[in-house]
């Protein structure tokens, strides 16, 4: 009996080794198979251009009211050819006017019997007058108060500011921020001893235009209106293969 205890744990003993090398075997696996998957590094690159719009979108309503629909037709259409005049002495052109909007003035009032009722006291006509140029300088400082002054009751809206030749930006831009993104892979890389061999995959991101000297950014891609003058920022998520 006391012979078969050596035995007994010499077996152990070549079990504990046995499975000690499958144990290293499999973190040997696992070490390559991470060694393998680390083959590449992927970065962020990105490129800005300063822009001026041209184009230029500027809308402005003018309305009239009075008793009677074919009065009031009447004095907007009085109030059309003085807009008209002041666009065309501002040297304005390509402007056109939109369909007439009417709508009923109407009032409340007590009949005999004490019921509230409503009955249609007037008409107000409103129209639009649209303009669409690549004057951007011109539209963006024009001020429409001598329309006021010649008892137009006219209100104009924020001119929208565009920037038309964005798609024929995007390949150099796109390549620009390729060349970004490497160039910040090759520093990271370098920092472990690595290089940057060939590039694997990229992906677009979306595009900012954003008004001058401001960042704000969002997943759908921001597309300013507002300002004259916009950046237009493109990023790229590349993954590079390492040497």
């Amino acid at each position: 009996m006391n012979h078969s205890r050596p035995q007994l744990f010499g077996m152990l003993a070549g079990l504990f080794l046995a499975a000690g090398l499958v144990f290293s075997s499999m973190l040997a696996t696992t070490t390559w198979l991470k060694v393998k998957n680390s083959q590449f590094i992927t970065s962020k690159g990105s490129t800005r251009k300063n822009v001026k719009s041209d184009l230029v979108v500027w809308k402005g309503s003018f309305t009239t009211e009075a008793p009677t629909l074919l009065e009031t037709q009447r004095k907007l259409m009085a109030d059309a050819t003085k807009v008209g005049q002041f666009l065309s002495g501002s040297r304005v052109t390509n402007f056109v006017f939109t369909p007439i909007n009417i709508e009923e003035v109407r009032a409340s009032f007590k009949d005999p019997a004490g019921w509230i009722q409503q009955r249609t006291t007037g008409y107000r006509l409103t129209q639009t007058v649209c303009v669409e140029s690549p004057d951007v300088d011109r539209l963006a400082q024009l001020d429409a108060t001598p329309l006021v002054e010649q008892d137009v009751l006219f209100t104009t809206e924020p001119p929208q500011f565009l920037y038309t030749k964005v798609a024929g930006e995007k390949i150099e831009m796109l390549a620009d921020a390729t060349k970004d993104a490497r160039a910040r892979a090759e520093q990271i890389a370098a920092q472990g001893g690595r290089s940057i061999a060939n590039l694997h995959d990229a992906e677009m991101g979306v595009f900012q235009i954003t008004p001058l000297h401001e960042n704000d950014t969002s997943s759908g891609g921001e597309n300013d209106t507002s300002s004259l003058d916009k950046t237009i920022t493109a990023v790229v998520t590349a993954t590079f293969l390492l040497k």
